[in-house]
């Protein structure tokens, strides 16, 4: 009976240690979440996950991509990575008529990127650890940057920050350090591949 009992907690203990981790990339709109996505999704499964546009808002609802595989250091993860729209704080049609777009399609746009900021919000209570992407050329330390960072730490959801646009010559990582001290902080450029496996040490150490 003693040894039935020992399996079954062996087995429920490994089970744990063997599901997939769900990974949401969150961050504010065109700070290269679209991108960064992407690029994780071609180095492990060969296949892009997601669009890529300058016109903000141009994720709007919640891209997956199950079961890929990260190895680093000698150590394997199987993760779901779950690309969210952009968090802001207010979406304005004229965000989108600015590049052209027709203001009936702006007006639609707009709702659904409201939608996709509500919809990324509520998987905050799926996803195991985020990767929390700014662009290392603005400032960093903004109401919307500082709310998502506010939520995920209040709902204790492991961060990583990542730094993104190093290869562009104005990019100042350092100002995302010194804007959140209390995370590790990974520099990359999701656009060039810069510090990719950097960033993947990063992933399977922590959550592997």
């Amino acid at each position: 009976m003693i040894g039935k009992l020992k399996e079954l907690f062996s087995d429920l203990f490994n089970s744990s240690e063997n599901e997939d981790k769900s990974i949401g990339i969150y961050g504010p709109p065109n700070a290269g979440k679209s991108t960064l996505a992407n690029q994780i999704s071609k180095d492990l499964t060969g296949e892009e996950m997601s669009n890529v546009s300058e016109v903000p808002h141009e994720t709007r609802t919640v891209e997956k991509k199950e079961k890929a595989s990260i190895e680093a250091n000698g150590r394997e993860l199987e993760i779901n990575l779950l690309d969210m729209p952009g968090i802001s704080t207010n979406v304005d049609f004229k965000d989108f008529s600015e590049h052209g777009i027709e203001e009936d399609e702006a007006k639609g746009r707009a709702k659904e990127a409201t939608k996709g900021i509500v919809e990324a919000i509520k998987y905050l209570d799926d996803v195991d650890a985020c990767l929390v992407i700014f662009d290392a050329t603005e400032d960093p330390y903004t109401q919307v940057n500082v709310t998502i960072i506010g939520n995920l730490e209040a709902k204790d959801i492991p961060i990583l920050v990542v730094a993104n646009k190093i290869d562009l010559e104005e990019a100042e990582p350092e100002r995302v350090r010194d804007a959140f001290p209390q995370h590790p902080v990974v520099e990359i450029s999701a656009k060039e591949g810069q510090h990719i496996d950097k960033l993947y040490e990063e992933i399977v150490g922590r959550l592997s």
